[in-house]
């Protein structure tokens, strides 16, 4: 693990980011974003600064290769740093309201809307080239990654609904489940399933995510952060993507505010309106923008 001092633009001190890339005997598998120290400003008015951890799984780096990554691994680093810059940029005054401690279907909104860079153009430019012959990535590439992305996305999201439909039929229940799981989770999801469902399959019992791993009632908070990255990426798209005045805005709406407001009131105050499924599907290449 290494740590690296963040500063502002202006020289003031940040935070302290820690940095552990590459897998060893004895860490576990992922990606995470955790705080050791999170931001608060004491009674005295001193602004106590976070300390944050970023951690991952990356592929090595060889005798005779740098740590070469792939596209997967590139879009688990922006996401989990999006987190980072949620804890790294927290400005409220208790603990309990700042960086990431924010209504659960608001804390994918950083993380995912970092996702949007991976696959951008004037991005993949300041870093993406051949390690052995400086080359960039050619449009052709960046297009054919872009395509691959959206093959069966319309699959995809519906598969991710009926994950959110089942949860929600789960800890919605006003009483004792007594009843067979496997036509109580076909029940709960039909609206979302397309297919033939195979016999003696049954999601319930792998589906740690809502039984063990904090989502409760709490899953479809995944589809709605990608409603909102999308739209809140769109108007990057629109002004450039590394407009400092957007950036600027989503820093001092979003990221810095924690949960001291609610959350569709800081999201407005940056975008300006509320958001729309439009930019979504876009991305998605469902629809094109005229």
């Amino acid at each position: 693990m290494k740590p690296y001092e963040v500063y502002d633009k202006d020289g003031s001190y940040l935070a302290v980011l820690y940095v552990d890339f590459f897998p060893r005997k004895g860490k576990r598998a992922g990606a995470w974003m955790t705080e050791y120290q999170g931001q608060r400003i004491t009674k005295e008015g001193k602004n106590i600064r976070p300390h944050v951890s970023l951690v991952m799984n990356f592929s090595k780096p060889t005798e005779d290769k740098p740590a070469l990554l792939r596209l997967g691994e590139v879009t688990t680093f922006l996401h989990e740093f999006g987190h980072s810059l949620h804890g790294i940029f927290a400005n409220s005054r208790f603990e309990s309201q700042s960086g990431t401690n924010v209504w659960w279907d608001f804390v994918e909104l950083p993380s995912q809307f970092m996702e949007n860079f991976a696959v951008e153009k004037d991005f993949l430019r300041t870093f993406a080239f051949h390690y052995e012959t400086g080359e960039p990535m050619s449009d052709e590439l960046i297009e054919k990654i872009i395509a691959s992305q959206n093959f069966n996305v319309a699959m995809a999201c519906l598969r991710q609904v009926s994950f959110g439909l089942l949860d929600m039929a789960y800890y919605t229940q006003q009483e004792d489940l007594k009843e067979d799981i496997i036509p109580f989770e076909k029940k709960a999801w039909e609206k979302a399933i397309i297919g033939e469902q195979i016999d003696g399959t049954c999601m319930t019992t792998q589906f740690s995510h809502i039984m063990s791993g904090g989502y409760a009632a709490g899953y479809y908070s995944y589809k709605w952060a990608e409603v909102l990255d999308a739209d809140a990426f769109s108007l990057f798209k629109k002004n450039g993507i590394f407009d400092q005045a957007t950036a600027q805005s989503f820093r001092d709406n979003v990221l810095s505010k924690g949960s001291t407001e609610h959350p569709m009131v800081l999201y407005k105050r940056f975008r300006g309106q509320e958001p729309t499924i439009d930019a979504l599907l876009e991305r998605n290449g469902i629809t094109k923008s005229n």
